[in-house]
C-alpha cells in the first residue's frame, strides 16, 4: 500500500473514531455542545464527496453502521 492510501485510510480511521467518541458523549449527556459540534463535523465529512477521493466505502453507510454499533438513534 502507498503512502497515499495510508494517509486516506488513516484520515477515514479519525473521523471514525471521532464520531465514535461523540456519540458515546451524547448517549451519556444531550447537552455536550463539543460533542455535538464533532457528530456535525463527522456527518458533513461522511456526506461528503471528499470521503468518495478517500475511500470506496459509501460515507453514510459507515456513518450509519457506526450508529449501529454505538447503539445511537438520534432520527
Amino acid at each position: 500500500m502507498d503512502g497515499y492510501q495510508l494517509l486516506a485510510n488513516a484520515i477515514v480511521k479519525k473521523a471514525a473514531d471521532d464520531y465514535r467518541r461523540s456519540l458515546k458523549a451524547l448517549k451519556k449527556g444531550k447537552n455536550n455542545i463539543a460533542a455535538e459540534r464533532m457528530k456535525n463535523d463527522c456527518e458533513r465529512f461522511f456526506r461528503s464527496q471528499w470521503i468518495g477521493v478517500l475511500t470506496n466505502i459509501e460515507g453514510t453507510w459507515l456513518m450509519d453502521k457506526l450508529r449501529e454499533e454505538a447503539g445511537y438513534y438520534d432520527c
